[in-house]
């Protein structure tokens, strides 16, 4: 059968025998991934192998089956795979269909590609980290190394223009139109009372009843998957109902991809990895969710958990085309016909989102400290970096300069990210290097050794699972143990391997919150959540390999349990005392305690009988600030309120309080101080001028003429003002101020009680001031009442002891 992709063909090998970089778009079902390599082999230029890049294990090994049977082979001899669990290579082999992870590992190790004539980037449009990152290396191989070098980028929904660019030299941009087979789009709307697996398996009946042909339905997971074929299987008892995800075995994934061998009508439920590359044999009828599912790495956490969104426009024409791949197709869609403008037009490239530890520290081995110089065609966010380049610091990969240590270049010897490198080396250096790697594959493979948080429970029943996907995982991680091995200088002796993930990862240690166990605090300080009823829950301690949600109480997915004695023996280096310091508000003191420390994490706490003073003060510092108002001397404040004196407002006083109030807190736990040295303190930052500003136009006291004092209130509402009693102020015919304002005077009784207020005292002597007398003449008939007030004397003696 000839494919459509063959027609520019002619084209694109003429490209790469003048150049060294193309790109090609053609649509789904044209034949780019089997039928490019295959024509590349024979060019007089390519004498060596060719690499075709894949997104996805389940794909790799498919295009490497599906290719070898058109040569009549089997897959491992002209044309082979490499995938991280399964590999089928020869020594004739010329075609290697591979990972994007397992073409980085291989450039870095071999910078200069022995052996290797062109590299072909397929469904470039997935823009995973890998393959951004393989092609930035690649690329700067061949400007520095391999001028040789073809590489070709591939897509059916890419901007050929900006890969073009990125590849230089006006690398060619050819385009195959594919054999357009009819395509029907189905809207069916989306219910948000009802559940993503109830409308899919819902969809996929109406489909099965009113539509010929096999039926794949994309889901955002497993879960999904499961719940739906779980809904089908009893509406369609005798249906092959068959899941196609990263889980499932070779097997079982080549049963999904092929055509029912009697001939019968199936079902494939599927992630996103049926989304490209994958033709599956006999499907005509697509049903798409609309969602898709992927991990974002949380840098305040520093773990990834997994994200679902709407998938894109570009997503949902892949999908759809898996239906009219063959011929006639019909693709039903879980949302309104409406709304699909409003989806994205491209899924984010996962450098924007993902972890980029791994990228960081593969760019250090490859010798670049500095990973923006690399040709990128999304440069790696700043931030991102800069958390990844903190991490490896920490963990000892990298130096102050970025560049790679010894015990970073032994990580990098490991094809797995950093933390996993980490676990399997420290688990060689306890003579345990089959236990680490083990366990750190089961934190990348969801599935093996059966479910639950618990890894060590998985770890022992790794141990007796059977089936080729068990076999191949436990090849895959003795082959890493064996290299971790090679990389330590000795063993000591072993120990729980709880702890390989507790060294490689030492903020993740976690200690339980309360009695149910449900809630975690971990030594960097975030918070987990655990299901109660898992076994884990009634545990001390917990290394945490994975976590799902966001940095607040991420679901804890894959831990291993600790004892104390373990983390006080592991992490002896690590845990401090600590004095801290606490603010009581109710009694507005700072209480200290003594404690011993993991991190976040408190072991074990008593009282501080010696806190750092200098500590106390800047903890009763930061108080006083945040009620500066509460502490100052009110009388002092309100007077240079009064006069405008900028120096002593309150939010100059706060933003000067380390100068002035810091020394008065030494050597004290609260904030009851004395108002002399406070008021001492404040005076002394103005100048002597001010001061006696202060006291000439706001005094502090009124005396009256018959001697007595009584404080001048600058505070109230209509101040100034003083309370006094009348008869002090007998003689007076003038009217008290203060500076320019007359003073507000709050005339009282014998007994205190109060008269009248006035800021016209002759005028208050003259008018009211007889009505007043006649009243008090009858209340208070010991004292004088005289009608003339302003020509008596001042006294506030009784009649008779003012005549004696």
């Amino acid at each position: 059968m000839t494919l459509p992709v063959e027609a520019v063909l002619p084209d694109l090998l003429a490209a790469l025998g003048k150049g060294t970089g193309a790109v090609l778009i053609a649509p789904p079902g044209a034949g780019k991934t089997t039928a490019v390599a295959p024509a590349l082999i024979g060019e007089d230029w390519c004498e060596g192998q060719v690499l075709l890049l894949s997104p996805r294990r389940v794909a790799a090994r498919a295009a490497a089956e599906r290719m070898a049977e058109t040569l009549g082979e089997k897959a491992g001899e002209t044309i082979g795979y490499a995938t991280r669990m399964d590999t089928r290579v020869g020594k004739d082999t010329r075609i290697v269909v591979m990972t994007e992870a397992i073409f980085v590992n291989r450039i870095v190790a071999d910078p200069d590609l022995p052996g290797v004539s062109a590299v072909l980037f397929d469904e470039a449009h997935e823009r995973h980290l890998d393959s951004d990152l393989g092609l930035a290396l690649a690329i700067e191989s061949r400007s520095v190394l391999r001028e040789d070098l073809r590489i070709l980028v591939m897509s059916a929904t890419i901007d050929g223009a900006r890969f073009s660019r990125l590849l230089g030299d006006d690398a060619p941009v050819i385009e195959s139109e594919g054999k357009a087979w009819p395509l029907r789009i189905e809207w069916l709307g989306a219910r948000a009372e009802k559940r993503v697996d109830e409308e899919v398996a819902s969809a996929v009946l109406t489909a099965w009843r009113e539509e010929d042909g096999d039926i794949l339905a994309f889901l955002p997971g497993v879960g999904e998957i499961e719940r739906v074929r779980e809904r089908l299987e009893q509406r369609l008892p005798d249906v092959p109902i068959l899941p196609l995800h990263g889980q499932v075995e070779p097997a079982a994934q080549r049963l999904a991809i092929r055509r029912n061998p009697d001939g019968r009508r199936r079902i494939v439920l599927a992630t996103a990895i049926a989304e490209t590359s994958l033709t599956l044999d006999g499907v005509s009828v697509v049903v798409d969710a609309g969602f898709s599912r992927s991990a974002e790495f949380d840098i305040a956490a520093g773990t990834s958990h997994l994200v679902t969104r709407r998938a894109s426009r570009a997503a949902a024409a892949q999908r759809a085309g898996r239906a009219a791949r063959q011929g006639p197709g019909v693709a039903y869609r879980l949302w309104e016909e409406a709304a699909h403008a409003g989806r994205p037009e491209f899924d984010a490239p996962e450098i924007e989102t993902a972890d980029l530890a791994p990228l960081t520290l593969s760019l250090a081995r490859w010798g670049e400290a500095d990973p923006t110089r690399l040709p990128w065609l999304d440069p790696p966010p700043a931030p991102a970096l800069a958390g990844a380049r903190e991490r490896l610091m920490a963990m000892g990969a990298l130096d102050d300069a970025g560049h790679i240590t010894d015990f970073g270049g032994k990580l990098s010897e490991l094809p797995m990210d950093p933390v996993h490198a980490a676990m399997v080396l420290f688990g060689a250096e306890a003579g345990q290097a089959r236990d680490a790697a083990r366990m750190a594959l089961l934190l990348q493979e969801r599935g093996l050794g059966g479910r639950g948080e618990d890894l060590l429970q998985r770890l022992s029943r790794l141990e007796g699972e059977r089936g080729r996907r068990a076999d191949a995982a436990r090849r895959l991680a003795d082959g890493w143990a064996k290299r971790a091995e090679k990389l330590v200088s000795g063993q000591a002796a072993g120990g729980n391997p709880a702890l390989f993930l507790a060294q490689a990862i030492p903020g993740n240690v976690a200690r339980r919150r309360d009695a149910s166990g449900e809630n975690w605090l971990s030594a960097s300080g975030r918070g987990f959540t655990l299901d109660p009823a898992s076994p884990l829950a009634r545990e001390e301690w917990l290394a945490i390999g994975d976590a799902q949600g966001q940095a607040k109480g991420a679901r804890i997915t894959a831990a291993a349990a600790l004892t104390t004695a373990e983390v006080e023996a592991a992490f002896a280096d690590r845990i401090e005392r600590r004095s801290v310091l606490n603010w009581n508000a109710a009694e507005r003191r700072v209480e200290a305690r003594l404690q011993r420390r993991l991190g976040a994490i408190t072991l074990a706490s008593g009282p501080d009988p010696k806190p750092d003073p200098d500590a106390v003060a800047g903890v009763l510092l930061e108080k006083a600030v945040e009620r500066i108002e509460a502490i100052l001397p009110k009388t002092l404040i309100a007077r240079a309120a009064h006069l405008g004196i900028a120096e002593l407002a309150p939010e100059t006083l706060a933003e000067s309080a380390e100068e002035w109030l810091l020394p008065l807190l030494h050597g004290r736990r609260d904030l009851d101080l004395a108002k002399g040295p406070l008021t001492d303190a404040l005076l002394a930052r103005v100048g002597w001028n001010t001061r006696q500003r202060l006291d000439t136009l706001a005094p502090r006291e009124f005396e009256s003429p018959a001697g007595t004092r009584h404080a001048v209130d600058y505070a109230g509402e209509n101040a100034p003002s003083v309370e006094v009693r009348v008869q002090a102020l007998f003689g007076l015919d003038s009217h008290p101020m203060i500076g320019n304002t007359p003073l507000l005077l709050n005339l009282t009784s014998p007994a205190g009680r109060p008269i009248q207020a006035t800021r016209d005292l002759p005028g208050f002597w003259r008018g009211s001031w007889a009505d007043v007398a006649k009243d008090m003449k009858g209340r208070y008939p010991k004292h004088r009442w005289p009608d003339r007030p302003w020509e008596e004397k001042p006294s506030l003696k009784t009649k008779n002891a003012f005549n004696r």
